[in-house]
């Protein structure tokens, strides 16, 4: 086997995370440490109840989030947390993305195109 085996299987790419809106939702809960209500992060994320609820079952189910149920003036409250493991997973895959990108842009600095064909640095 070559030393190059493998270079690009990103395994660090997690497939529950790697969904559109799950990494918005991630993204989300990351900037607001202390939670934020369902209503506010169904605004941030452009999701409708439906969508939202879906992806935060699936999160919470993988224990990348919490969710809190309370009543605040008699109103039902939704809020909704990264777990300590949620956040080590979610950091974790970004480094991993992070690398996609890195291994891309060196791609794209070896190769130019020349009169429509690709020629290699």
């Amino acid at each position: 086997m070559s030393q190059e085996s493998g270079r690009y299987a990103y395994d660090g790419l997690e497939r529950v995370i790697h969904e559109k809106a799950r990494l918005g939702i991630l993204t989300s809960l990351l900037t607001h440490p202390e939670g934020i209500l369902f209503n506010d992060l169904k605004a941030l994320c452009a999701l409708t109840d439906g969508n939202l609820s879906r992806h935060l079952k699936v999160l919470e189910e993988e224990g990348l989030v919490d969710i809190n149920k309370s009543f605040q003036n008699n109103r039902p409250q939704t809020a909704c947390s990264l777990t300590p493991t949620g956040r080590e997973r979610f950091l974790a895959y970004l480094q991993a993305l992070e690398k996609v990108i890195k291994d891309a842009e060196l791609a794209t600095q070896q190769t130019k195109a020349v009169n429509g064909k690709i020629i290699t640095a």
